[in-house]
């Protein structure tokens, strides 16, 4: 059986090794274009692009997987399944037409909950306690294919984005193991997603970075630790960006000050004022500098208690 894989980031390595190792034909991999990284701006290619040179397979990187040009490519290698996992582009209807065993996809949620794509931020910044990844099947439809199997995985109090990024690619790529010899053999029974308990994941913008020091300590807690390492959470200093990479609950009784207040800074961090309690800053960075520990930033810098982290 030919098959085509197409994902582009560290997630959708696990799955594609997986496929390798265990012998399955991967006759062409799909990933994103390579992106310039770094103050050079050298291109780089994508983790995906990284597993398929190493095993000696066909990359194709097309700007739009919907052009003629793309699809015409893909058909050259007449796949009979397509896999993908995180591939970051929408499949048109002539690729999930085009094989006979159709297009199958390595969700990282427990759908139909966290459809998009910032499943796993969302879920984190949302205080979920569990997620897992869910096999579907492909359609049009922003996520809403069929369901072929599922797994579920527990999200720890500590866990960012980062780390359950790679609890959910290896629980993908162990699903995906599971399910290919049904996959090829034509014995999957898939069940309809109920679309009345859908929910959305869209993808992070902006103002989802930013923080609000009234609402509650738990819920700018999720909201840090879901955008590590990605992009981070950020505030303002001195009408300056101020970035939060790393924070710690407070069990201290609510202080009377205006949420945002500093109102101690130690060795273990900056304790700010939040609309229920306070939450201490463990790790952060300052404008145009590079991230730090918040003791080595209380040691050399001129924030005191009373500042308003706006």
């Amino acid at each position: 059986m030919n098959i085509v894989f197409m994902g582009t980031p560290d997630f959708a390595v696990p799955s594609l090794r997986m496929l390798l190792d265990e012998g399955y034909h991967v006759v062409a991999v799909v990933t994103q274009p390579d992106r310039p990284q770094g103050r050079k701006r050298v291109l780089k290619p994508t983790p995906v692009k990284e597993v398929a040179a190493e095993y000696g397979i066909p990359v194709l990187q097309p700007q739009r997987l919907r052009s003629p040009e793309a699809v015409a490519e893909l058909a050259a290698y007449k796949p009979d399944l397509i896999v993908t996992a995180a591939y970051g582009q929408i499949l048109p209807k002539a690729v999930l037409d085009m094989p006979a065993n159709g297009c199958v996809n390595v969700h990282g949620s427990l759908l139909p909950k966290y459809r998009g794509g910032a499943p796993i931020q969302r879920c984190i910044i949302g205080g979920e306690s569990e997620t897992g990844v869910t096999l579907m099947y492909m359609a049009e439809g922003l996520d809403t294919g069929d369901m072929i199997s599922r797994v579920k995985v527990a999200i720890a109090d500590e866990d960012t984005s980062g780390t359950l990024f790679d609890k959910l690619s290896i629980a993908g790529a162990a699903l995906l193991k599971e399910q290919m010899p049904r996959l090829i053999a034509g014995r999957v029974q898939a069940e309809v997603q109920d679309e009345q308990q859908a929910t959305y994941a869209p993808n992070l913008k902006r103002e989802d970075e930013k923080i609000d020091w009234s609402r509650a300590t738990r819920d700018i807690y999720n909201q840090i630790r879901g955008l590590v390492p990605f992009s981070g959470a950020f505030c303002f200093w001195n009408g300056e960006v101020f970035k939060v990479w790393a924070s710690r609950k407070s069990d201290a009784a609510s202080k009377d000050a205006a949420p945002g207040t500093v109102l101690q800074l130690t060795e273990q961090g900056i304790e700010v004022k939040t609309g229920d309690a306070s939450l201490w800053l463990t790790r952060i960075q300052p404008s145009g500098k590079k991230q730090m520990e918040a003791g080595e930033f209380v040691r050399g810098n001129t924030m005191a208690p009373g500042t308003v982290l706006e």
